[in-house]
């Protein structure tokens, strides 16, 4: 089966006029690249659309990022994260909508624990912005969600192939399409202007050593995932347990302890994720 690449690139660049995501989106990416911008001015347009400071504001208080204290408005978490975090997660609000409407519990139970194991392991290895690795790590799988949408029926050949040969969904996208979803979160991070440090390891979370600027970021998301499929939270599409990049195990330099640590620690967040994904008061 040959696929337009271009044309299949244009249909992602429309996404952004689609309703999934929030009209505010186009009016703070101006003021975001902007030297003078100020976060009331920002946190102003955000807290314009209630529902959305509403899902920002949950997504910020629980397990993802483990603040000691309760981030209560819009304009603190755009001080304390800093501005292109909060970028990131008004494009997860998005995605988390369109894998509901889409079906894609599984994905999205799979992309929140992912961005739980991202943070410890981002803490535990001390990285100095943890928060900006648990946010690439919620988007990591966003061109799985855009395949799934714009190519309804070449996603059901995807899952026919992963299903009859028992190989990866990023392998049966490359199969059927030509690239795979890695390859779309390119495309996305490109259209959205996100910056390298969170764009690389949504890009390169199967590759880490091909990321430029954010090796280490990259690696954490590439465990993460691991970790997160390895423990069976969620789905990412197939059944495997990818492995951990070699490269992306050598960059984060974790030893036995540190490692015993990090599991232990990630069921723990990740029962918490449960409450979050399950308890009706914190439903997103």
């Amino acid at each position: 089966m040959s696929v337009d690449r271009e044309d299949i690139r244009k249909r992602i660049g429309r996404l952004r006029n689609v309703p999934t995501l929030p009209d505010v989106f186009g009016k703070i990416i101006p003021l975001m690249e902007s030297p003078n911008a100020r976060a009331q001015d920002i946190a102003s347009i955000i807290s314009s659309d209630q529902a959305l400071s509403a899902k920002i504001l949950r997504v910020v208080n629980s397990a993802f990022y483990g603040f000691p204290r309760r981030i209560s408005n819009i304009t603190h978490a755009l001080i304390i994260l800093g501005f292109d975090v909060v970028k990131g997660l008004i494009l997860s609000t998005a995605v988390f909508d369109m894998m509901k409407t889409g079906g894609l519990h599984g994905l999205w139970k799979h992309s929140l624990g992912c961005a739980a194991a991202a943070g410890v392991i981002a803490r535990k290895t001390n990285s100095p912005n943890p928060d900006e690795v648990s946010t690439s790590a919620l988007l990591h799988d966003i061109g799985k969600v855009v395949i799934r949408i714009e190519l309804p029926d070449e996603s059901t050949l995807i899952d026919q192939v992963v299903e009859e040969k028992q190989i990866s969904t990023y392998d049966a996208e490359e199969e059927i399409l030509g690239f795979n979803h890695t390859t779309v979160g390119d495309w996305l991070c490109q259209e959205w202007h996100l910056p390298a440090k969170l764009a690389e390891p949504i890009m390169h979370h199967h590759n880490p050593y091909l990321s430029k600027s954010a090796l280490v970021p990259t690696a954490t998301v590439n465990f993460a995932d691991s970790l997160t499929r390895g423990i069976g939270f969620g789905s990412g599409g197939d059944d495997l347990v990818p492995q951990i990049d070699p490269q992306a195990w050598a960059a984060l330099d974790i030893g036995d302890s540190l490692l015993e640590e990090i599991i232990k620690e990630t069921f723990y967040k990740l029962e918490e994720a449960e409450d979050f994904l399950y308890g009706q008061s914190v439903e997103i």
